[in-house]
């Protein structure tokens, strides 16, 4: 009987010692992501640790441009080949969640009891819109809005002292940039200000809204709500344009790419904190000259309503197609890359809004970061749906339309109405 059960043991010493011999499943992340040359320091870095540490698994990574990133990502799932990993901006990423492309998050593999646990760690608000019947999809790489960058030395060789003469209306902006502006027949060769032309959700709708107007009414039944609010609007595009005063252009280099060159080619430009680390990276001597600053979103003179630039984050997502090993392995990797926030606000300026970080002296020492703080105070989330990425488009095609071809803005608000209308009713 004894040795019977010597051999029970040793029968189960050798399945244990076999089974813990096992080698994990292989498997291969592809996480996809946008551009950004200082995280992409860090996060190859976190990555080279993580699988160190899970060296079953193998991790390719893809970097575009924002907006090439959409359209990639959005034509990889519609061939049902999307990525197992991938951050797009919330207004681009939540109709992947309405339209069951996207798993909920794996919180165990995270390092979370449940839902609220993860909830409770962000600031108020910050997951609503990756929140759904209860279940979370997605967590926040970046929480962003937009604020006023300022070249003192552009301001000064026009005469205007950026302190006092940084614009506090959007009627401001027009006057500073005229004074500013130098034009090699219509070729703009100095601007004052531009506008971050593809993101109208976030940097135009809320000129709208201090006007009076909606993007969708209260109840959800309505689009483009207020009329004279929208024709303002684009009436002050056109007047901005090509066709108008000729201050800027969606035909021109994004305002926020050329500004850190410090090459008297612009003034002004909207971007979130994140543009310091990307000067500092950049232009060294610019960041350390004290020859720039940071001053808050304009509004209207005759404003009904203070609002700022919309904040918006781009939220990690995995793809619910992927098998239960790549999600698994896909939130542990998450939930890595992001238990280094303060590595990534000090060195890359990029906020993850959890409640610890937003109140960290990392946090309130940062450059003009009260300025971006009080802000998004006055903002809101971005408007975000199942049809928020044609919802941007439409808004684009009119704002271009009224810059670009001259088209009547009452004309091209009547079109973005109906074409709006018509997505909210799909």
């Amino acid at each position: 009987m004894k040795k019977m059960m010597m051999l029970c043991a040793f029968a189960a010493a050798a399945l244990m010692a076999t089974s813990c011999s096992k080698k994990p499943e292989a498997v291969t992340i592809e996480f996809w992501t946008h551009e950004d040359a200082n995280r992409q320091k860090l996060e190859e870095r976190y990555i080279q640790e993580f699988t160190a540490a899970h060296p079953n698994v193998t991790v390719n990574v893809t970097r575009q441009g924002a907006a090439k990133l959409i359209e990639l990502v959005q034509t990889a799932f519609a061939a049902g080949s999307g990525p197992t990993m991938f951050n797009l901006s919330i207004n681009d990423e939540y109709p992947y969640i309405t339209a069951g492309r996207v798993a909920p998050m794996n919180y165990k593999a995270a390092g979370y009891k449940d839902a609220s646990e993860v909830i409770n760690a962000y600031a108020p608000k910050m997951l609503d819109p990756v929140t759904v019947n209860g279940k979370v999809y997605g967590l926040p790489l970046e929480l962003t809005n937009w604020c006023i960058f300022i070249n003192k030395k552009v301001f000064r060789s026009a005469g205007l002292d950026p302190e006092k003469d940084y614009p506090k209306t959007w009627e401001d902006m027009v006057k500073i940039s005229q004074k500013i502006v130098i034009r090699n027949g219509d070729i703009i060769t100095r601007r004052g200000y531009d506008f971050r032309y593809k993101y109208y959700l976030e940097n135009n709708v809320p000129m709208v809204e201090q006007l009076g107007g909606q993007l969708i009414s209260d109840d959800g039944k309505e689009a483009i709500v207020g009329k004279d609010a929208w024709v303002g609007f684009l009436t002050y595009m056109q007047q901005w344009g090509p066709n108008g005063l000729n201050l800027g252009s969606p035909t021109y280099k994004a305002a926020r790419s050329v500004f850190n060159a410090d090459n008297n080619d612009l003034a002004m430009c909207s971007t979130g904190l994140y543009q310091e680390a990307r000067i500092r990276h950049d232009n060294p001597a610019f960041y350390d000259s004290g020859e720039w600053m940071v001053v808050p979103y304009p509004k209207f003179e005759n404003a009904v309503k203070d609002t700022a630039a919309c904040y918006y984050g781009h939220y990690y997502m995995v793809n619910a197609d992927a098998t239960k090993a790549q999600q698994e392995a896909a939130w542990q990797l998450i939930a890595y890359m992001l238990s280094h926030g303060e590595e990534y606000l000090s060195q890359v300026n990029i906020i993850q809004p959890t409640t610890a970080l937003l109140n960290s002296d990392t946090f309130k020492n940062m450059p003009y970061s009260s300025v971006f703080a009080d802000d998004l105070e006055r903002g809101h989330i971005v408007y975000y749906g199942a049809n928020s990425t044609a919802i941007q488009s439409a808004i684009g095609s009119a704002v271009e339309s009224v810059m670009l071809q001259n088209v009547a803005p009452e004309e091209a608000y009547n079109k973005l109405k109906k074409t709006v209308q018509e997505l909210i009713e799909q």
